[in-house]
C-alpha cells in the first residue's frame, strides 16, 4: 500500500494519518476557551488522533480477523471525529472555519478509505475460507 502512487503523490496511509492528527491538534488549540469549547477540544483530540496510533497498531495485527476489528475501530473514531467537527462548525467554536473543512474533507476521504479497505479484506477473507 506504502509504494501505490495517486497523482504524483506517493500515497502512505500511515503519513496521511499522523497529518490528520496534526490538524486535529491544530484545530484543537484554536478552539474557544468555554465549557463546551474545552469539552469537544477532549473529544476531538482523543477521537481525531486515535486512527494514526490505531493504525499502527492494525500494522501488527494477528489475523485478519483482528486486522478488520482493528480497522472498525479506525473507523468509529474517524465517524466520531467528524460528528464533533459538525458541531465545532454550526457552533461555531473556532474562528478557524477553514481549518475545519480543509479536516472534514480529509476525515471523509479516510472513512471511504477505511470501509473500503474493511469490505476488501472481508472479501478476500471469505475467498480464501472457501
Amino acid at each position: 500500500m506504502n509504494d501505490d502512487v495517486k497523482g504524483n503523490k506517493k500515497f502512505d496511509l500511515e503519513a496521511r494519518l499522523i497529518d490528520f492528527a496534526v490538524l486535529i491538534i491544530e484545530l484543537t488549540e484554536s478552539l474557544i476557551n468555554t465549557r463546551a469549547g474545552n469539552h469537544l477540544a477532549g473529544q476531538i483530540v482523543r477521537s481525531g488522533t486515535s486512527p494514526a496510533l490505531n493504525y499502527g497498531e492494525a500494522q501488527s495485527a494477528e489475523s485478519r480477523n483482528d486486522f478488520v476489528h482493528k480497522f472498525k475501530v479506525i473507523l468509529k473514531e474517524l465517524r466520531e471525529t467528524r460528528v464533533a467537527l459538525k458541531i465545532i462548525e454550526k457552533v461555531p467554536l473556532t474562528k478557524k472555519l477553514e481549518l475545519t473543512d480543509k479536516i472534514m474533507t480529509e476525515c471523509n476521504e479516510l472513512i471511504s478509505i477505511f470501509v473500503k479497505s474493511i469490505e476488501t479484506t472481508r472479501k478476500n477473507n471469505i475467498k480464501e475460507n472457501k
